[in-house]
């Protein structure tokens, strides 16, 4: 059942309801759009936006304009990046820029482009519930004035991003904490201050400590920057590497025990995580740069967590340990940014149906290499809420397109979208023709036979 302008709902039955529209689902609806499916796109928001905390002037993304919402799956889609170029005037300035890499502010522009053409996105929905009814979902969405309007779908498609995270030692502690965000409209107060830290290792981190750094002589704040990472690692981007966010290297990723998924999630922080070397760079240049005057009052702190934390009416004191050295310091500051990343969680408006849904022992989605969370009925799906089943490639922007594939596949019945299934030159496992070997014993022997 569909809701009515007042709210009642009627008898129609959706094809898929998507709950959430950051670019993963927005894409999703983009590619289901010529395909006459009756699809819904939900969210709370009155139009779409995209980390506009950090649309930071001159920051690109960091993947190339092909991982945009459509192209991966159908290079021919209206609703592609050159499409909007062109229908911008932007195309020739873009061919001749000759950078694969488009502006954050213009992707941005690109999607909200996007979400202007498609019917089916509704603004101003917040999702406050999804119930069972039979085989199909029943999912209610309140509108800014109140009312709740219910829609009636063989489908759910969970878009709701990821959420920003705090680590325990920094939770409640009161006064000028700014995520990252939220940096952009907390800028001016931040650098009103005395001294600003800011805490945390990857791309983000940096972009805002190369911000506040080009202004620290004129504002006459002191900066640090502190990080747990023992060094400033920049992204891995060779090419063979980046074979890992490939359909084979998913598979081999999910195939893994769960606890060895965690292990290697964690050894894997500089593939999507680290910072460009380009960035790097620019900070280093731009500390020399300023160091020709005299000293820069700015402090780099490696491989240091921040492990408690206080805040006294006026500034912050940070007690700080060195992981090699396993030896603790304090430290004060006016103000912090906490450039901690996100995460994704259950989200609460699916406890009346977690019964139906699959959740590991630490309450996180377990997700099936179909996208499915739903005991195989292929019925719920995820995207971008599945890093620790998936790998690297779930936030990726340029798989997108391949899981909307799969995720249309399940809902339409029939491959519409034809997926690449092997892109990679290597190996991620044992090759298939391998012999195997199954015990120390049988390995010994294989090497005594072969001398």
């Amino acid at each position: 059942m569909s809701a009515s302008a007042n709210g009642t709902t009627g008898t129609r039955t959706h094809d898929l309801v998507g709950i959430g529209v950051g670019p993963f689902n927005l894409g999703l609806a983009a590619l289901a759009d010529p395909l006459g499916l009756d699809a819904v796109f939900l969210d709370g928001r009155d139009g779409f936006a995209w980390h506009h905390g950090m649309m930071l002037e001159g920051a690109t993304i960091q993947v190339p304009f092909l991982a945009d919402l459509v192209t991966m799956a159908d290079p021919t889609s209206r609703f592609s990046f050159l499409a909007w170029l062109k229908a911008t005037g932007r195309l020739y300035p873009f061919y001749i820029r000759e950078s694969f890499y488009p502006l954050r502010a213009e992707y941005d522009a690109y999607c909200r482009w996007v979400a202007d053409q498609l019917p089916t996105l509704r603004w101003g929905r917040k999702v406050v519930h999804v119930e069972a009814d039979g085989d199909d979902y029943l999912v209610r969405a309140q509108r800014p004035d109140g009312g709740v309007e219910t829609y009636r779908t063989r489908h759910v498609v969970l878009g709701v991003g990821t959420q920003p995270v705090v680590p325990s030692a920094l939770r409640d502690l009161g006064g000028p904490v700014v995520h990252s965000a939220d940096y952009l409209p907390s800028r001016a107060s931040l650098q009103a201050a005395r001294s600003v830290t800011v805490v945390g290792s990857g791309q983000s981190a940096a972009e805002i400590y190369r911000d506040l750094l080009q202004d620290v002589d004129r504002c006459g704040y002191r900066l640090d920057w502190v990080t747990r990472s023992p060094r400033f690692f920049p992204m891995e981007y060779t090419k063979l590497t980046l074979e890992m966010t490939s359909p084979e290297y998913t598979d081999h990723f999910h195939g893994l025990p769960p606890d060895v998924r965690d292990r290697v999630g964690r050894e894997q922080r500089a593939l999507s995580k680290g910072i460009s070397a380009a960035l790097v760079d620019d900070i280093y240049d731009t500390l020399y740069r300023k160091s020709a005057a005299g000293p820069v009052p700015t402090t780099l702190l490696t491989d240091t967590e921040v492990v408690g934390a206080r805040w006294d009416g006026e500034r912050f004191t940070l007690r700080l340990r060195h992981g090699q050295l396993d030896a603790e310091h304090e430290r004060t500051t006016d103000a912090l940014v906490l450039a901690t990343g996100y995460a994704a969680q259950v989200p609460a408006f699916l406890d009346p149906v977690l019964d139906r849904l699959d959740l590991d022992e630490r309450g996180r989605f377990a997700v099936a290499r179909d996208y499915s969370v739903d005991g195989g009925r292929g019925r719920v799906f995820v995207q971008n809420g599945e890093e620790h089943t998936h790998g690297v490639t779930a936030p990726d922007l340029g798989f997108g397109a391949w899981r909307s594939s799969a995720i249309l596949e399940a809902v339409v019945g029939r491959e519409v979208y034809p997926r690449e299934r092997r892109i990679a030159f290597q190996e991620f496992g044992v090759p298939a023709d391998a012999q195997r070997v199954a015990s120390a014993e049988d390995a010994d022997a294989l090497v005594g036979g072969a001398r």
